[in-house]
């Protein structure tokens, strides 16, 4: 089975395929999109499916996708709340590695994550990102947060910054360069998104944030143009060529992601990071092949945080 519409998300199929299949809840798959999405993950060698909902509505949904379901586990729950609990429940159990959002809202399945007694909360900040496949654009690039944190703290955006850190690590991306955007590229005090890219910079400079370059403010021209840099005299390892790109906030994050797929027909996978385990967040809009990315990005996510905890423990 191949992945034809956009070369970048088969690359990342296809790096998947030496590793384990993820164990992976499917949480409140109740329509035929997210049955067949997660039978098709399961088909690429991406995942091990285990469908966690109302039996009856998640056996209608994949008979109305034509998915045989006997070679899965179906985990019975009666609604929506019960099954994002549940599937919480499994990756603290250990029976299950990963999340996939099914046909629930995210606040359902977040709801659920975050609770700070019986949650998958870890040290770190939980935090979303998209990756995503610019037609016009060279290479991928990872936006946070567009869809979690409504207005983070600096202490907060410091942790996304290492969550999509971590992620693009995990992709293979290489050299590591995340534009902290703002509206300008220059302090301003006016401006508080400024001041907080700012001091983000710095604190990369310090070693408060690692494994990457980190330059803010810059506006998205100057961070993903190399000419637009040079006209403003923007000279670092990040300016014009970033491939990481953190948003003052989540309106902009969204609008900036939703922008770049409806407007110049960008693909985007979903993750969440900073719990316990990944967490794929699935849209009805979605497309298959951001669909399957996002389960990529998953396996390789968890395949990044079991080689870092190997070498730790060694």
């Amino acid at each position: 089975m191949t992945v034809e519409p956009r070369s970048a998300f088969a690359d990342l199929i296809d790096a998947c395929r030496t590793l384990p299949l993820l164990r992976t809840a499917i949480v409140h798959p109740c329509n035929d999109a997210a049955v067949a999405a997660a039978a098709e993950a399961h088909a690429l060698g991406l995942i091990e499916p285990v469908f966690v909902g109302p039996a009856a509505k998640i056996r209608a949904a994949a008979a109305a996708a034509k998915v045989d379901l006997s070679p899965f586990r179906v985990v019975d729950a009666p609604h929506s709340h019960a099954a994002a609990e549940i599937a919480v429940k499994m990756v603290r159990a250990g029976e299950i590695e990963a999340l996939m959002k099914g046909s629930l809202h995210t606040d359902e399945l977040m709801a659920a994550v975050v609770e700070k007694e019986t949650g998958l909360r870890t040290a770190r900040r939980i935090s979303h990102c998209y990756v995503m496949h610019v037609p016009a654009h060279p290479g991928p690039l990872i936006i946070t947060d567009a869809a979690i944190n409504i207005a983070p703290t600096l202490d907060e955006k410091a942790d996304i910054v290492r969550n999509a850190v971590d992620l693009a690590v995990a992709l293979g991306f290489g050299e590591v360069r995340v534009a902290v955007l703002s509206a300008t590229e220059t302090v301003n005090p006016k401006v508080p998104s400024t001041i907080e890219a700012a001091a983000l910079s710095k604190m990369a400079d310090r070693g408060q944030i690692t494994g990457a370059w980190v330059d803010g403010p810059l506006a998205l021209d100057n961070a993903v143009d190399l000419g637009a840099a040079a006209i403003k005299n923007i000279a670092s390892p990040v300016s014009g060529r970033a491939n990481v790109l953190v948003v003052p906030d989540l309106e902009s994050g969204n609008m900036l992601a939703k922008s770049l797929s409806f407007l110049a027909a960008a693909e985007a996978a979903g993750i969440v990071l900073g719990a316990r385990v990944p967490i794929m967040l699935t849209s009805r809009s979605d497309t298959k092949p951001a669909r399957l990315a996002s389960a990529a990005v998953a396996v390789l996510l968890a395949d990044f945080r079991r080689r870092t905890l190997a070498a730790v423990v060694s």
